[in-house]
This record gives C-alpha cells, structure tokens and sequence, in this order.
C-alpha cells in the first residue's frame, strides 16, 4: 500500500467534505478578554473578539487565578515530578480535590489531566468493576463518555436524547438484578439543551441504577456556588456521581469526578488513565481552586453572563439570524452546510475581526453545520451589536440568512 496516497486521499476527502479542520493562531491577551491578537495572512497582528470560548466566565484572566497559579510556580516549580503514586501527589491536589467535593456535596472527589480523561477512567472502570453492568447512555453524550463505556466492556444501551419514557422502556428489559449506570449530561455543549435531572433519576431509582452526570458545560455557571445544574434544580443529592473540567468555566485546565468515596477509591485503584498519567502541574491545580473559591462566592458574574445570554438572543432572532432553541448560555446558530460555515467563519474574521470556529461533522450531523457562539460577562452592548451586524451581514451574502426589507 502506499502509504502517502492513502493518508493524501483521506484529507482529501474530509477537505471535499467540508470538514477539514484549519487551526487559527491566536493570542490571549491577559486582561483583555474576550480580545485576542490574530496574525493575518499579511503578517499584521489584528485585534479579535472572541465568540467562542469555553471560559465562559474569563476566568482564565481572572486575578485571583493568576495569583494562585504564580505563587505556587514560585514555590513549587513546574511539574510534579510523577503520577499520583509515585511522588505526583501535592498539597495543592489534596485541596482542589476537598474544594470539588464540598463544590458538590459529595464525600469525595478525584482530579485528571482533562474532563475526556475523567470521563474514559471513570465510566471504563466503573462498568468494568461491576460484572454484568448495563450502562444506559444518552444518545447525544459527548465522545469522551462514549469512549469509556466502550473501555469498560458493559453492555451499552442508547436512549433517544432526553427521553426519559424510551429510558425507562429500556431499563425495563434488563434483568432486575443486573448493575445498572445512567450516563448523561446536563448541558449539552452543541445545541444547548439541558436534561430532565430529576425525571432521569426517578426511572433510575426505580431501577436501582448508579447515576452518572456530566456536569462539564454547566460546572461554575448555574446553583448558587456554581455547582452546575443539579445544584440548580436541587437534585445534587439525587446524582451519584458528578463528573466536571476546569477548564471551561473555571478557565484553567483538567477535569474531576466527585461522588462516594469507596467509588472515588475504587477509580483511583483501578482507572489506566489515572494510574500511568504524570500528574496535573500544581499551579494548575492552585489556579483551579482559586478559580472554584472564587467562583463560588461571585454569583453576580453568573447573573451578569445570564443576562447577556437573553440580551444576545434576542438581537440575534431580531435580526433574523437562525439561533437554534437553546435553554443554556450556549446559542448555536444553524448555518446548515459545512462549506458555507467554514465560508461565514473565514468572512466574519477577516472582514469584521469577529473569530467565531464552525462546527461541522462529526462534532454535529451533516445538514446541521452551525456556529456555537458563547457571550460571556465581559461581552459589552458594543460587542453584541457588532456581531449581530457582522452574522446579519456574511449570512445575507452567503444566503444562510434571508433577504428582508428594511
């Protein structure tokens, strides 16, 4: 086989497609956000808005992060030196790990380097462990969780998003005495629609299965600490397990999973992916905390992002621009063609300075291209307006966004 032939025809493809993915180079200016530096095709650096980032609350710029994670830089260095056993377990991990647990009510919690890797360690040991498991996954959870129920070897059975009714039906075809997990999520990061918690948990105590929640679009922004939705709705408790990242609303990076600490040890004897992973850096995990502290006693940032997602939505469907029905701070517009979306991204950043990424396939279905916009707290009326000028504009030239009279 030729090699080069094979691997150039499978670019190639994706590239016909519309689903070759191109990185821009962008420069996060401390302080700044949600600005950033682009370095054009004429080599000059242009100022950006950014449209589409997971720190949602900036609190990858926030001083009290940075502070953190400097301190312990100059008291601890860089690195760990090893994985969790072998001299990779620091002061700082003991206390984000506490900080996590309290965040969620739950007896214990444990860090990783990143959320997918929470998620393949703890759905792949937890299905693994339990002989016979069935493992109920919503039929829209994010790779990461697919990933470890395929690790862990248990039978897997997918209901349709969010239907509780098809869950139960499903539930109700496995022997009674079988473990049983229910792995889902509660902000769903590309529509933007948010799970039943409390109808889930009552089809899984009805069955006597495990509950296992994906938290990681909604840890930071919603409940009164910004324990994510469940906080919010007052089913925390309901929930066996919570698993979350850091770094999306709490702006730095690695993920974690909180819930019983026999299960918590359980993981943490037995998960590949936690065992044989050089540690997380200690300012990372300083910044972390910080970040979660501070978090937890800012609720005006979470009501002041909230208020800009209504203000942001409304332009938006003013203006006539195809804002997909959303109950989160995420607003997906629907573009509906992969060419055209990459198309509106290139346009929006070279003609308005506004750097928005398209979601094409396989992240969505082919024919539901889109582009996932997120505001955050520190997104001005300006900003908004501009945006909305800049989507109304690209969109009519491209034909995504029709034609009205004045």
């Amino acid at each position: 086989m030729n090699l080069n032939a094979r691997f150039q025809a499978l670019l190639a493809d994706m590239k016909l497609e519309g689903r070759y993915r191109t990185f821009i180079e962008l420069e996060r200016l401390a302080g700044a956000f949600p600005a950033a530096l682009w370095r054009a095709q004429d080599g000059l650096r242009r100022h950006v808005t950014v449209w589409c980032s997971n720190d949602y609350l900036g609190m990858g710029q926030n001083p009290d992060v940075l502070a953190a994670m400097h301190q312990s830089l100059d008291f601890s260095g860089a690195g760990t030196g090893g994985t969790r056993n072998i001299s990779g377990t620091n002061r700082q991990h003991v206390a984000l790990e506490a900080a996590l647990a309290d965040l969620h009510d739950k007896e214990s919690a444990l860090i990783f380097t990143s959320g997918w890797i929470s998620n393949l360690a703890a759905l792949g040991t937890l299905g693994r462990a339990l002989p016979g498991c069935a493992i109920f996954s919503d039929a829209l959870n994010h790779n990461s969780m697919i990933e470890g129920i395929r690790r862990s070897g248990a039978e897997r059975f997918i209901f349709r998003h969010n239907d509780v009714a098809h869950l139960d039906e499903l539930m109700g075809q496995v022997a009674p005495d079988r473990p049983k997990i229910v792995a889902f999520e509660s902000v769903y990061s590309m529509d933007g629609d948010v799970a039943p918690i409390a109808a889930i948990c009552d089809v899984a105590e009805k069955h006597g299965a495990i509950t296992y929640l994906d938290e990681v679009h909604a840890v930071g922004l919603y409940g009164a600490r910004g324990g994510g939705v469940a906080e919010r709705d007052g089913v925390a408790h309901r929930v066996t397990l919570i698993e979350g990242t850091l770094a999306k609303a709490f702006g730095v990076m690695g993920g974690y999973v909180a819930g019983p600490a026999l299960m918590m040890d359980v993981i943490r004897s037995m998960a590949d992916s936690f065992i044989f992973t050089t540690s997380l850096c200690p300012h990372l995990a300083a910044g972390a905390l910080a970040a979660v502290n501070h978090v937890a006693t800012h609720p005006e940032e979470r009501a002041a992002l909230a208020r800009n997602v209504e203000t942001l939505r409304g332009m938006l469907l003013a203006a006539g621009i195809p804002v997909m029905d959303s109950a989160s701070h995420i607003l997906p517009v629907l573009v509906g063609d992969a060419h055209l979306c990459k198309r509106t991204s290139d346009l929006l950043l070279q003609e308005h300075d506004i750097y928005v990424q398209p979601v094409n396939y396989p992240t969505v279905p082919r024919g539901t291209e889109r582009l996932r916009i997120t505001t955050t707290p520190f997104h001005t009326q300006e900003h908004m307006r501009a945006l909305v000028y800049a989507l109304r504009t690209v969109g009519r030239q491209l034909g995504w966004v029709e034609q009205r009279a004045a």
